[in-house]
């Protein structure tokens, strides 16, 4: 395993007060780290729900007033968290630019923001930046064990998503021009990109219906492109499921440390192969 050793010695640098702010924020595996990480998961479902009730016209006008105290509560325990996390962080600076740091600072900082944009014309300059509150949903990702697994999963087979969005683009591409030959402006093809947005509409089978093929060769085509959609929406599903599978199964296994071989049964102490004993 490694260790990362200026992290520890960082760490037991600490005053006894600070390594234990270190063990109930960072601390996952600790009673009182648990005890951290349930409080602030409710308060982050619970503020999202805040942020939504305002965004509804009539709730805000009744309940507008609380809905903000609420907020500036919720604001002000992020806001400790916060600098809880950067005073016991060996590495500070590593914490406040890394993604859940930037995460962590962009759901607090809209509230203070509504300080110094003022005025009656800024009105809607402040909604949208409390929006940004929203973010706080992406502090859920340090709770979910699977999202490594799902990341490392979408990172493996970014090739083959790649190769298969670009023949989308040739297929599109190829049959909204063909759409504009065919069917031309009287049917609201007039142009190659309106054409193109026809193919992708159709394609993903949306179907919103503004334009559609009269001819008999277009309807044709429309239809086999229908029937193609189909069959693609469950291309890259496969390719992504498949990643997760072969990931699990090699997170699963192990390596023989004396001739490098698979050990898939993970209760075996000794290797099958060379017989070396298994750590």
């Amino acid at each position: 395993m490694h260790i990362d050793r200026e992290y520890l010695e960082k760490y037991n640098s600490f005053s006894p007060a600070r390594k234990k702010i270190h063990r109930i924020i960072f601390g996952y595996d600790t009673f009182s780290g648990k005890i951290f990480d349930v409080i602030l998961l409710l308060a982050i479902v619970l503020s999202v729900i805040v942020v939504m009730l305002e965004s509804v016209g009539n709730i805000n006008t009744l309940y507008g007033r609380e809905l903000r105290e609420i907020e500036w509560g919720f604001t002000i325990l992020f806001t400790i968290e916060y600098i809880g996390r950067i005073y016991s962080s060996p590495k500070p600076r590593k914490y406040i630019f890394s993604f859940m740091g930037i995460i962590d600072l962009l759901s607090i900082i809209p509230t203070y923001l509504s300080f110094i944009v003022v005025g009656a014309q800024s009105l809607l300059i402040i909604r949208l930046i409390r929006l940004i509150r929203v973010f706080r949903i992406l502090k859920l990702s340090r709770f979910m064990k699977g999202a490594n697994l799902l990341r490392v999963a979408l990172y493996d087979s970014r090739h083959k998503i790649f190769v298969f969005f670009g023949l989308i683009i040739i297929i599109v591409v190829l049959v909204g021009t063909m759409m504009y030959l065919i069917e031309g402006g009287e049917s609201g093809f007039d142009s190659i990109p309106r054409s193109i947005y026809w193919a992708i509409v159709t394609i993903t089978t949306v179907g919103y219906g503004d334009i559609s093929p009269t001819t008999v060769l277009g309807q044709t085509i429309a239809s086999l492109l229908m029937m193609i959609g189909y069959a693609i929406i469950a291309v890259p599903t496969g390719i992504v499921t498949s990643q997760i599978m072969y990931s699990e199964h090699k997170q699963k296994s192990r390596n023989c440390p004396k001739c490098s071989t698979v050990i898939e049964n993970t209760n075996a102490n000794y290797c099958s192969d060379c017989g070396a004993k298994l750590k």
